[in-house]
């Protein structure tokens, strides 16, 4: 991918993710893209997620470039000093309020003052890199008149169920009526006119519809999300075509300038090895890169990876169901235990469990996780379902277990083990019993080799789509050269 040429300065696009680890890797691997092709890149943190990059990656880490800088904005709650993922309906009720529109908008116009005595060496700002669930950046980029390209961190399948939020709650199936419809069955209510997808149930569909109250934060957050996706001037899904095609049809004729980008991971890989931001670490828990010799001493595919991303919790006694049956599969295995992992507590596993291990067993409390699934010795990935996770898994082809938290999990798990065949679900409430019976079908059994075949396909295409030809690349071309001819 070239770079691109702008008569007296360069375009400048300011890039702002929500304030949590999975959406922020998706957009720095993004404005790292942007970067290459010619862009000024201001990447703006919430103050409270900077200090934790500081933190964990070192005092100067995000110095930045003097074309690719960092900037930081209040995220409009109290102050916290946790090194853990904040309330997740607390930054959307902060969102949905606009307390982070004015510190927003003060800050692109300061970026934008060039007047005198101001220190400001940077292009005023051309086009905003949103991401879908920072929707006030719309308001600002109205008020500016600037562009606005909003992110969508999810699958296509994940987006077009929240789409629907509004018809389902017209035809009175949400908000649910008591807590009852979470166990009775009703969450296997079939979904028949969802476009380009089929057979879907209820339970299929992101959870934030699992509620009673109308007035539900979540519910409602992801309603107005949706709905303000529309205002962008493009959208660009991180996806890529093969993987989702039939409801890519039905968004793109919904939704206007739709473009799928992805996986972002495969097209830095085209980038040189000497492209300097490429090499920009970006991770709010230090990475723990000795796992990644222990692996190198393991056969090729005979370990099981398991990490439940940034957010999911589980309690002491998943956490005990979880390791007993790993530790009775007998299978190599890396497991990542972040340290607030467990509801309100500390991890702890048996004494019975550390001994079965000994041999066979690595735990880290975080871990560079596109190098280990990368790795020989992987041969399938215990995982929540998290967007990034399931991009980084079929980018290296490996086969997952789907133990889906919450959110967009469920549509994700569901595609995984429907569509495109590369999955097993483990049940809610995990027993040591069927994690052990799953982790051996993974790793050896006839349904896990079918699936370590169709993950190697997944694989294939993938690369297709970000190679030099692929509709990747030629959709972020065409979106790139649209962005820059704009407003110059």
């Amino acid at each position: 991918m070239g770079s691109i040429e702008v008569a007296n300065h360069k375009p400048h696009a300011l890039c702002i993710p929500y304030p949590v680890q999975s959406h922020i890797k998706a957009m720095l691997k993004l404005a790292k893209l942007l970067h290459h092709k010619g862009f000024h890149i201001t990447f703006v943190n919430t103050e409270f997620n900077h200090n934790r990059f500081l933190k964990s990656l070192g005092p100067n880490s995000l110095d930045g470039l003097p074309d690719f800088k960092f900037e930081t904005i209040s995220d409009g709650l109290p102050p916290s000093d946790a090194d853990t993922t904040q309330d997740i309906p607390s930054l959307c009720y902060s969102i949905r309020k606009n307390l982070m529109l004015p510190p927003f908008r003060r800050l692109v116009m300061k970026l934008n003052d060039t007047g005198a005595g101001n220190s400001n060496d940077s292009p005023p700002v051309t086009c905003i890199f949103s991401d879908w669930a920072m929707f006030f950046t719309v308001v600002a980029a109205e008020e500016l008149g600037i562009p606005v390209v909003m992110l969508i961190t999810l699958a296509a399948c994940a987006f077009m169920g929240l789409c629907q939020y509004p018809a389902l709650e017209q035809k009175g199936l949400v908000p649910l009526k008591d807590h009852e419809c979470l166990t009775n069955g009703f969450l296997d209510t079939v979904i028949n006119w969802i476009p380009g997808m089929m057979d879907i149930r209820l339970k299929d569909l992101p959870t934030f519809l699992r509620t009673t109250d109308p007035n539900d934060i979540m519910f409602n957050f992801v309603k107005e999300a949706s709905e303000k996706v529309h205002k962008a001037s493009a959208v660009i899904i991180h996806t890529f075509d093969a993987l989702e095609q039939d409801v890519l049809k039905a968004l793109s004729a919904a939704t206007p300038n739709v473009c799928t980008i992805g996986p972002f991971q495969l097209l830095l890989n085209q980038l040189p090895e000497q492209y300097i931001s490429k090499h920009f670490g970006y991770s709010l828990w230090k990475e723990d890169t000795k796992c990644l010799q222990w692996l190198d001493t393991k056969a090729t595919k005979s370990v099981v990876y398991v990490n439940f991303g940034s957010i999911t919790v589980m309690s002491q006694q998943q956490l005990v169901e979880f390791g007993m049956g790993l530790a009775n599969s007998k299978q190599p295995f890396l497991w990542i235990i972040r340290p607030d992992l467990v509801v309100g507590k500390s991890a702890v596993l048996p004494p019975e469990f550390e001994d079965q291990v000994k041999e066979i067993g690595q735990i880290a409390s975080w871990c560079p996780q596109e190098q280990v699934l990368g790795h020989p010795s992987i041969g399938g990935f215990l995982t929540h379902c998290g967007w990034n996770s399931i991009l980084e898994s079929l980018s290296a082809g490996v086969p997952m277990l789907c133990w889906p938290f919450f959110a967009d999990q469920q549509t994700n798990c569901r595609y995984i083990c429907e569509e495109w065949e590369v999955g097993m679900e483990i049940d809610n409430d995990v027993k040591r019993d069927e994690v052990e019976k799953l982790v051996r079908e993974l790793m050896a059994g006839e349904k896990g080799k079918k699936m370590q075949s169709k993950a190697m396909e997944w694989k294939r295409q993938a690369e297709e789509a970000t190679g030099p030809l692929g509709s990747s690349s030629k959709n972020f071309d065409s979106l790139v050269n649209n962005m820059v001819l704009r407003k110059q």
